[in-house]
């Protein structure tokens, strides 16, 4: 009777094991899916953006390109640049709804204090995202564009294609949504103790010669440029060490 017994418990256990791995699997197919909704968010929302422009493009670019003589090579090219600017400009209009997307999907796995932070300067990153794209298309445009087309009409007949236009127009305005989140950057790395204001000081220097070459990357060659553009990143420097000070001596008054 005993070994009976013994024998109707095998199956038992195998049973058992087989729940534990369908359990241990039920949290990574959640996660799947998690990333799948954002997955089609995002591209729903890039869809989304990529229809308003392209059906209104035809009515905002003369304004957007006033003042500069812009030509088209071809009937067929008309249609491509419309279609290029569209999907480049839906991008670039998509990435504060993916960015949000994204923080809902990994919130869960934050712990408390970096949730805190996060939450707390979303604000701040789309005012900053914003002022960057104001400051390249009100500022860096106009001045280094006219700047080059005035240095080449020295000595050229200078014709500018709308697709050189609109590639020229993004590369000094898109980049600055994402310089100007430096701020937020620094203060995160302040938040969870891995850089502090004397830190920053220290460094500075080395900083300064490493956004000149960041600057070199993502800018037009031309010197002009480059000085327009690391003016307000070392600028955004200088203002995240004030508001860390700001907070480390906030801290030291609570500690005391």
């Amino acid at each position: 009777m005993s070994n009976e017994h013994e024998y109707k418990e095998v199956p038992v256990n195998r049973k058992r094991k087989k729940l534990t791995q369908e359990d241990n699997m039920a949290p990574l197919m959640d996660h799947i899916l998690d990333l799948r909704a954002v997955v089609i968010k995002s591209a729903l929302v890039v869809v989304l953006w990529f229809v308003i422009i392209f059906a209104t493009v035809s009515w905002w670019f003369p304004y957007v390109s006033k003042g500069a003589n812009i030509v088209v090579l071809g009937p067929f090219e008309v249609i491509r640049f419309y279609l290029q600017t569209s999907v480049s400009i839906s991008l670039g209009l998509s990435v504060p709804f993916i960015c949000w997307f994204l923080w809902g999907f990994m919130k869960p796995g934050l712990v408390e204090r970096e949730t805190a932070f996060i939450k707390s300067s979303l604000p701040g990153m789309l005012f900053l995202f914003v002022a960057g794209l104001l400051f390249g298309y009100f500022v860096v445009h106009p001045i280094s564009y006219f700047f080059l087309i005035s240095l080449g009409e020295k000595n050229f007949d200078v014709i500018v294609t709308a697709d050189e236009y609109m590639a020229f127009l993004l590369m000094t305005t898109i980049p600055f949504g994402l310089i100007f989140q430096l701020p937020v950057v620094i203060l995160f790395l302040n938040y969870i103790g891995l850089l502090n204001a004397e830190t920053m000081v220290k460094i500075r220097k080395y900083v300064y010669f490493g956004l000149l070459v960041v600057t070199a990357l993502i800018m037009p060659p031309d010197v002009f440029t480059h000085l327009i553009t690391l003016a307000p990143m070392i600028a955004l420097y200088e203002v995240s060490i004030v508001l860390i000070r700001r907070r480390e001596k906030k801290q030291q008054k609570k500690t005391q």
